[in-house]
């Protein structure tokens, strides 16, 4: 017969052991089906971009529209930094300590950049994934809904497929 002592370790074992094996892997996981975009965009482009993509995916599928937007957003953000940075006009978009300016102005200078013709969709599609992605950020009573987020896949997909092949990434 097991002591009030031994039942306490026991269930204090248990719960470590459950906590270590029911948790996510400490890297996270690949998410399951592609809703948003497609894996093949990012494939073999940057290991970050790739996690970025799975996030964005995952939330979806999940049901965490907030969550995907605001991935989305960063997403564009880091796509806008990828393509300065290998045109190597990055500091085009920092400031005087040599920090990337906030994504809307990232976005108009992407835009006004002649260092490549940027395509209408794209100079298009980017404010509105900007938008979408604030509002999930930023907005205190806004929540995104699945809908939010299929009205701005076409957008992301053109404007994610345009960004990595003008920085090179593919």
């Amino acid at each position: 017969m097991l002591s009030p002592q031994d039942i306490k370790d026991l269930i204090s074992s248990i719960k470590s052991d459950c906590k270590d094996t029911l948790l996510p892997p400490e890297n996270g996981l690949e998410a399951i089906g592609q809703p948003v975009i497609p894996f093949a965009l990012v494939r073999s482009t940057r290991g970050y971009l790739e996690k970025i993509t799975h996030q964005i995916n995952g939330a979806y599928t999940n049901g965490w529209y907030d969550a995907s937007a605001v991935m989305i957003r960063r997403l564009i953000e880091t796509l806008i930094i990828e393509t300065f940075e290998s045109h190597n006009i990055a500091s085009k978009i920092k400031n005087t300590s040599g920090d990337f300016f906030y994504l809307s102005d990232l976005i108009s200078i992407t835009l006004t950049e002649t260092s490549w013709n940027l395509s209408r969709n794209s100079k298009q599609s980017l404010p509105k994934l900007k938008d979408i992605g604030d509002k999930s950020a930023h907005s205190r009573r806004y929540n995104a809904v699945r809908h939010d987020i299929d009205k701005i896949i076409s957008d992301l997909r053109v404007a994610v497929q345009e960004l990595i092949y003008l920085s090179g990434l593919k």
